[in-house]
């Protein structure tokens, strides 16, 4: 017998469009970076957003992220938190140093930290890569773009927060 659970709770890739997003995202390996936004961009206007709601914010590097979203998402318009969700992109890209072990490492634990403690909505699109072409194709080219992927999995957070 095949039983499910009577109740499932999730969100729709649908913006209500009144939510105010920001995708933030290192310049660092910007001719990788600049597709993740146009990615972003896309999937946020295709599901219903509004140009004039959407904020790009750019970051040195991926190091810098968690600092910038932390600021980000410390901002208020009338006592009420200025975003609805951050859509966090980057790239990192192995090096051959070590260099790439720690920031990758801290990027990543600086936004999943920063995320739990504002208690808004951020998805994270920030490429580790070991070489350009691995990176090329998350971009765009053979994989499909992480940029607009990660939009989408914004969307949906955003939405069932909403619901529960």
């Amino acid at each position: 017998m095949k039983t499910s659970p009577s109740n499932i709770i999730e969100g729709k890739l649908l913006l209500q469009g009144n939510e105010r997003v920001a995708i933030l995202c290192s310049r660092f390996n910007h001719i990788i970076t600049d597709r993740l936004i146009e990615g972003a961009r896309d999937s946020f206007l295709r599901h219903g957003g509004s140009e004039n709601l959407l904020d790009i914010v750019l970051a040195p590097g991926a190091w810098e992220l968690p600092f910038v979203l932390d600021r980000l998402l410390r901002q208020e318009q009338k006592g009420v938190k200025k975003y609805h969700g951050i859509c966090a992109l980057g790239a990192i890209i192995r090096g051959g140093t070590p260099h790439f072990d720690y920031v990758s490492a801290e990027a990543t634990k600086g936004i999943a930290n920063t995320t739990l403690q504002h208690g808004v909505p951020v998805s994270f699109g920030v490429l580790t890569t070991d070489n350009i072409e691995q990176a090329i194709d998350r971009a765009g080219a053979k994989v499909g773009n992480k940029g607009f992927e990660a939009m989408n999995s914004l969307i949906e957070l955003i939405d069932l927060c909403k619901v529960i």
